[in-house]
């Protein structure tokens, strides 16, 4: 009996031995201009499983997105981090974050086009199931996930961390068929009291599955360890919201990926 344990237990090290986090850079075009992602995937599973999009923050596609993308591969789903605004954009310079955030912002269907076309690359991932995809977003991004929410998208359910929260309007309304997970600092500068309540009175009016989680103290970026470094007052990392709002992702997943 040892003997076939010590077996079973070498045999369950030497499996997790193997298995390994795969990363590669997707490039892509969308008329023309080039674009390029980051895919994160665990290739000890052999069956199809959930496909996550990740989309960044307003500086760009970063590290921190791709860092995202392994986490998500290591629970057991294939990610997917989407470049929204074209191959080697990334920057520390505000105002260049928001010179290439405004570009993106201004034409709703281009927004929305842009993160389609991540969805479209993951659902052809060949250990994705494409009946069981799910968004989620950091900042900007957090925004992004809602918009394609707003704009119809097939998808299981949106998170959105520390995001811009854009109101649906009425026909944004009609076209949700997702659930929505909103994870909000309750001291975000950028995302005011009026803001919130504007976004949830809308939600009301429609049929729509959504949920608020706010974190008490909290600031934008509250799950990004660098956003200290930036020197902004708007910007601070929070541990104790980082790792709630991760684990509330998590249960949420379980629940839509369970249907």
């Amino acid at each position: 009996m040892r003997r076939l344990l010590t077996t079973l237990v070498l045999t369950a090290w030497a499996l997790t031995a193997q298995a390994e986090v795969r990363t590669e850079d997707v490039r892509y075009q969308i008329k023309d201009e080039e674009f390029t992602g980051y895919l994160a995937y665990d290739d000890a599973l052999d069956d199809k499983r959930p496909g996550v999009l990740v989309v960044h923050e307003w500086w760009g596609l970063s590290d921190y997105e791709r860092r995202r993308a392994r986490m998500l591969a290591e629970l057991g789903y294939v990610a997917f981090a989407v470049d929204m605004y074209g191959s080697g954009k990334h920057t520390d310079d505000p105002d260049q974050a928001k010179t290439w955030y405004d570009m993106v912002t201004t034409d709703i269907d281009w927004w929305r086009e842009r993160a389609m076309k991540g969805i479209e690359i993951l659902r052809r991932q060949t250990h994705v199931d494409a009946t069981d995809i799910a968004a989620i977003g950091y900042c900007f991004g957090g925004g992004t996930v809602l918009q394609l929410a707003y704009g119809g998208a097939d998808v299981d359910g949106v998170v959105s961390f520390h995001g811009v929260l854009p109101a649906a309007d009425d026909q944004a309304l009609a076209k949700i068929r997702t659930k929505l997970l909103v994870l909000h600092a309750s001291q975000d500068p950028f995302v005011p009291a009026d803001m919130v309540a504007r976004f949830q009175q809308k939600l009301d009016l429609g049929d729509v599955d959504w949920q608020l989680v706010t974190y008490g103290g909290a600031r934008h970026s509250f799950t990004v360890p660098e956003a200290d470094k930036r020197g902004m007052e708007a910007l601070r990392y929070d541990a104790d919201a980082d790792r709630r709002s991760w684990h509330t992702m998590q249960q949420f997943f379980e629940e839509i990926f369970a249907d």
